[in-house]
């Protein structure tokens, strides 16, 4: 986007924005909803479980299902959440595999 006086060029659309709108449409562009197996919505902090068995590449480890993960975080990918397991260094679940406790 380049500025103009009081107004903001989007180049995406080509339009000439007011800066409210500027900001409003970059904050909204930027909100990804994350959403579980059932279409829950999740936030950050939120605690999940599994539905399904999931070996983890790399661990030699298998999360059973009914795993609880607690504290949950969102990682901007629409499909994908990060969360800690003890054993488990840096453990990136997909969306599609959880649900919402």
């Amino acid at each position: 986007m380049s500025t103009d006086g009081d107004y903001v060029y989007d180049e995406a659309t080509g339009e000439w924005l007011s800066p409210e709108d500027a900001a409003a449409r970059a904050q909204a562009g930027s909100a990804i909803e994350v959403r579980d197996s059932l279409g829950n919505l999740l936030q950050d902090g939120d605690s999940v479980t599994l539905i399904k068995d999931l070996t983890v590449k790399g661990a030699g480890q298998t999360l059973k299902r009914g795993t609880v993960i607690k504290t949950i975080r969102l990682t901007g990918d629409a499909q994908e959440i990060d969360c800690r397991y003890p054993g488990i260094k840096g453990l990136v679940l997909r969306a599609e595999f959880v649900k919402k406790v």
